[in-house]
């Protein structure tokens, strides 16, 4: 065990065989079929990384604005997060991800609180702080 998993408060683990394969978590509740995305030519026959990263940015990103909300004693707030992950580059040149976040704030709120909220979400959002000056990431209220 690392110095890194050893003070962590939780740890995930999933193995993948590939883009053409499989991913499985180690407790067997995510166990899905890999397959490239017909846009890169593959079948598009299962997911991809970038579904899988999308749909946890988007996750972590609502639950970050959701505990900064009850933070601010912000009731009833009821919040969607989409995240569209972009993959660009190539092989020679490389490869590259981008991300829009989408969020809708639910309806009523003042939009100076919201704009506060989504800011502080991306200061606690473990994804933000991950991807934060490595791949643009552009939030887009809605």
């Amino acid at each position: 065990m690392t110095t890194i998993t050893q003070t962590a408060q939780y740890v995930a683990s999933a193995t993948a065989s590939g883009r053409d394969g499989r991913a499985v978590t180690s407790d067997g509740r995510l166990d899905v079929t890999l397959a490239a995305p017909r846009e890169l030519g593959g079948s598009g026959e299962g997911t991809n990384p970038e579904q899988l990263f999308a749909a946890g940015y988007a996750a972590c990103f609502a639950s970050a604005l959701g505990l900064v909300a009850r933070k601010r004693r912000v009731e009833d707030f009821d919040v969607a997060v989409t995240a569209d992950v972009s993959l660009s580059g190539s092989s020679s040149t490389g490869f590259g991800l981008g991300v829009v976040l989408h969020v809708e704030l639910p309806e009523g709120l003042d939009p100076q609180l919201g704009h506060e909220l989504v800011e502080t979400a991306h200061q606690v959002c473990p994804y933000s702080n991950a991807t934060r000056g490595n791949i643009p990431v552009e939030i887009v209220v809605d």
